[in-house]
């Protein structure tokens, strides 16, 4: 079984369970947070809508800056709605699980680099980045939504069994 094989149904459940948690984010409240240091809850689920091009990223490309110097940095976005959350999400989840789908064993020991300001951040090979800044850094922000949705008293959908929720 190759790298991509094993890895498809992981990544496949982590993002049904994502967007499971998006399809729930109120409208309306895009403007909230439970603390003055926190994400607003719009800015938090589009985070989550856009992680899953880091994948993609990690898979075609070698490194990349988030802030290139000379050259104007990739813009966050602050999405206004939760149908333009999840047709992000829906885009680049499906774009990196084709390009999971599409790497040979050889392409995930590829080093790669994130960088800002031409400086490195740190270098992994892909498949280390594929799994911590992608599938980790997005169950670590769903888990963040979680707690803003039982703030909002909106129903937690279950992730790997049902939720007080759902019982």
């Amino acid at each position: 079984m190759s790298i991509a094989q094993s890895l498809l149904p992981e990544f496949d459940q982590e993002m049904a369970g994502t967007r499971k948690e998006l399809e729930r984010v109120p409208e309306g409240k895009f403007d909230w947070r439970p603390h003055p240091k926190s994400m607003l809850l719009g800015r938090l689920a589009s985070h989550l809508a856009e992680l899953p091009s880091w994948g993609q990223y990690a898979l075609e490309l070698t490194e990349l800056d988030i802030a290139p110097p000379g050259a104007p940095a990739p813009g966050a976005n602050n999405l206004g709605t939760r149908a333009e959350i999840l047709a992000l999400f829906d885009k680049c989840s499906a774009a990196t699980r084709k390009a999971i789908a599409s790497a040979a064993d050889a392409d995930w020991m590829v080093p790669w680099s994130l960088k800002k300001g031409g400086a490195t951040i740190f270098t992994l090979p892909r498949i280390a980045v594929v799994r911590s800044m992608v599938m980790n850094h997005m169950i670590h922000h769903r888990a963040q939504l979680g707690v803003y949705l039982r703030l909002l008293d909106v129903p937690v959908p279950g992730m790997y069994g049902p939720t007080a929720d759902e019982r």
